[in-house]
C-alpha cells in the first residue's frame, strides 16, 4: 500500500508542477489567464504578480512532496511528514479555492482530489 501512497503523491506533485507552469511560465497566453484563471487582458498586468508567486508556491508544495516520496523509505519520519504537509497544503489550497468562488470548483477538483487521495491512503499506512 505505500507504493500507492508514493505514486498518488508523485501524481498529485506533477499536477502542481503543471500548476506552477500555467501561473508562472504561461500566464500571459489568453488561453491561460483569461480561459483557466478568468483574469481578463485588462486586469493582466495588474494580476501577473500574484499568479507568478501563486505559482512558485505550488511548485515548493510539489518539490516537499517529491522529497516526502524519497524519502519515505530510507527515513520513514521525515519521508511521511512531507508527504502529508504537502498533500495537506494542496488538499486545502483547493478548499478554500472553491470556498472563495465558486466558479472554481473544476480547478479545486483538479487541485485536490490526488492530494486527498493520497492522504486517504497514508492512513492506512500510519
Amino acid at each position: 500500500m505505500l507504493a500507492v501512497v508514493q505514486t498518488l503523491a508523485v501524481i498529485a506533485a506533477l499536477v502542481h508542477v503543471y500548476i506552477f507552469s500555467l501561473e508562472s511560465l504561461r500566464f500571459t497566453d489568453p488561453k491561460v489567464h483569461a480561459a483557466a484563471f478568468q483574469v481578463s487582458e485588462y486586469d493582466l498586468e495588474a494580476v501577473r504578480p500574484w499568479a507568478f508567486n501563486q505559482g512558485f508556491y505550488n511548485l515548493f508544495l510539489a518539490i516537499g512532496t517529491l522529497v516526502g516520496v524519497i524519502l519515505v523509505r530510507p527515513v520513514e519520519a521525515a519521508g511521511w511528514a512531507l508527504i502529508v504537509m504537502g498533500c495537506g497544503s494542496m488538499l486545502m489550497a483547493a478548499v478554500v479555492l472553491v470556498a472563495t468562488d465558486r466558479r472554481f470548483v473544476r480547478a479545486a477538483a483538479a487541485q485536490g482530489t490526488i492530494p486527498a487521495l493520497t492522504l486517504l491512503a497514508a492512513l492506512t499506512q500510519l
